[in-house]
C-alpha cells in the first residue's frame, strides 16, 4: 500500500573510497517500513515502543502526514529516515537516524531540511523534538542543525494505554 507519492531529489556524491554514490532523498512510504525498522533497532539512543512504532502505528502516522516523512537512499538502499508531521499548529520530529557508516556526510541535515521545507509548505512555523538526554551524538546533531534546548519547559507525558518498549541492541 503506497501512502504518498515519492518526491525525490537525486544528487551524486563521492563516497569515502572515491566511488560514486547516488544519494536520493524522497518521501517515505509504508513499503519502506521493514528497512526503516531495521535501521531504528540498530541505532544507539533510539527509543521505540510496540504500538506507535509498529507497522500499523506508522501507517496511521503516514496517513495523517503523507508529505513530511522522508528517507535517504544510496543507490536504492535505505540509509536514513526522518519522521515528521504536525498538528496544524506545531511541527514535530521523531526517530531521525542515518546509518552509522554514512554519518558525517550531510545526509541527516538534508533529511532535516526536507522535513522543514515540507512542514513550512503546510503552514507550520515552529518545530519541536525530544531526544533522550543520554543520546550524546543525537543531541550534538540537533544542536549542530540549529535546534536549541528549552530550559524553561518541563516535558510531561502520560500514557493513555500502557506501551511496551522495544528492547534494542
Amino acid at each position: 500500500m503506497k501512502l504518498s507519492a515519492a518526491l525525490s531529489v537525486g544528487e551524486i556524491q563521492k563516497d569515502s573510497l572515491g566511488g560514486m554514490v547516488i544519494m536520493t532523498i524522497r518521501t517515505m512510504n509504508i513499503e519502506d517500513f521493514e528497512e526503516i525498522y531495521d535501521l531504528w533497532i540498530h541505532t544507539e539512543g533510539m527509543g521505540l515502543n510496540t504500538t506507535d512504532d509498529s507497522r500499523d502505528g506508522i501507517v496511521k502516522y503516514l496517513l495523517r502526514n503523507p508529505n513530511t516523512c522522508f528517507v535517504a537512499e544510496d543507490n536504492g538502499k535505505l540509509i536514513g529516515v526522518i519522521i515528521s508531521g504536525h498538528d496544524g499548529r506545531r511541527g514535530f520530529i521523531y526517530h531521525t537516524t542515518v546509518k552509522k557508516e554514512y554519518r558525517g556526510q550531510g545526509i541527516g541535515k538534508k533529511l532535516v531540511d526536507s522535513a522543514m521545507k515540507a512542514l513550512e509548505a503546510e503552514g507550520i512555523h515552529k518545530v519541536a523534538l525530544v531526544a533522550f538526554e543520554k543520546n550524546v551524538s543525537g543531541n550534538a546533531f540537533w544542536e549542530k542543525v540549529g535546534f536549541t534546548v528549552r530550559d524553561d519547559l518541563v516535558y510531561r507525558n502520560k500514557n493513555i494505554h500502557q506501551l511496551k518498549r522495544v528492547d534494542l541492541i
